[in-house]
């Protein structure tokens, strides 16, 4: 089943928009085929624009072996996800080309771990929510570029089975709740209101830089205000799906109050404790160096 649709989170203004508007189902059909050895191949990787998500990034730093802070800083540009600021990343390509970094002569070179984007190429995916329903809506959408002959070539398929085949079927459950955050974001508009700096700093932190955030829910600071089971906090030590599932949950918590990690209920005195010892060791570092001070010697 398809219809036509002229929806502006999907429409794309250019005079020659690569997007067929058509609504797709998992059940409709497609015609598309990428295979070494199509005239075409590897031209789309050679110009990109690649948004990823929270589990790509998991993916590819893991397949690289490198922290999230180094993959961020070698693999990744910031971008502006909304007119508000809300940070996203996308993929950083080769110096002074539009190619991925990635891009071999043979292909992808981090195929088993490719981002969702690419997955879906030469489908797109988009989740709408109507106003006042509390659910988003899932459909998909055929991308038709001039360098692209994959649209020609003799295979039809099922959208659900080229999904299936393309394995973004585990990307898309991991990455979920979070589209859920930035789609909630986006259809409450003012009545949310511009995020604090912070919370972009949270967001951040919480979708891109696991090794941060692992380090933030390890802190003192959290472990006496949240009341999270003990097997849970070990699985977050090691873990990195868990703690991106985790991070999820705490967003939709700080950002939204869906409260599901429950608050310790003497969190609040333990707090006003650790800040009061903060200001103590201050002010005692402050009349160290008064001391200090005094007792130097009048070089005059």
């Amino acid at each position: 089943m398809s219809q036509e649709f002229s929806d502006r989170g999907v429409h794309d203004p250019r005079p020659s928009s690569p997007v067929v508007p058509v609504k797709l189902t998992l059940d409709s059909t497609i015609q598309f085929q990428c295979r070494k050895g199509i005239a075409c191949f590897n031209k789309c990787c050679e110009s990109i624009d690649i948004m990823l998500t929270p589990y790509d990034v998991l993916r590819l730093k893991t397949r690289l072996g490198m922290s999230s802070q180094e993959f961020l800083a070698r693999h990744t540009t910031l971008f502006d996800m909304d007119a508000h600021g809300m940070p996203g990343l996308k993929m950083k390509t080769r110096e002074g080309s539009t190619a991925c970094q990635f891009l071999t002569p043979e292909g992808c070179g981090v195929y088993e771990d490719r981002p969702a984007a690419c997955r879906y190429y030469a489908l797109g995916l988009t989740s709408m929510r109507a106003v006042g329903s509390p659910n988003e809506e899932d459909f998909y959408f055929v991308v038709k570029e001039e360098h692209c002959l994959g649209h020609f070539e003799p295979r039809t398929l099922t959208v659900r089975e080229y999904r299936a085949e393309q394995g973004v079927d585990l990307y898309d459950e991991m990455t979920r709740q979070w589209r859920q955050i930035v789609l909630k974001k986006r259809s409450s508009g003012p009545t949310v209101g511009r995020p604090t700096d912070r919370s972009f700093d949270l967001f951040f932190q919480a979708s891109y830089d696991l090794d941060g955030f692992r380090g933030f829910v390890t802190s003192e600071g959290f472990v006496e205000t949240y009341d999270v089971d003990p097997a849970l906090m070990q699985k977050l030590g090691s873990d990195d799906v868990e703690l991106m599932k985790f991070a999820f949950r705490f967003l939709k918590q700080a950002l939204f109050g869906e409260n599901t990690i429950p608050v310790r209920p003497d969190a609040l005195e333990k707090r006003m404790q650790r800040r009061q010892r903060r200001l103590d060791a201050m002010r005692a570092a402050a009349r160290t160096e008064l001391e200090a001070e005094a007792d130097r010697p009048d070089e005059n």
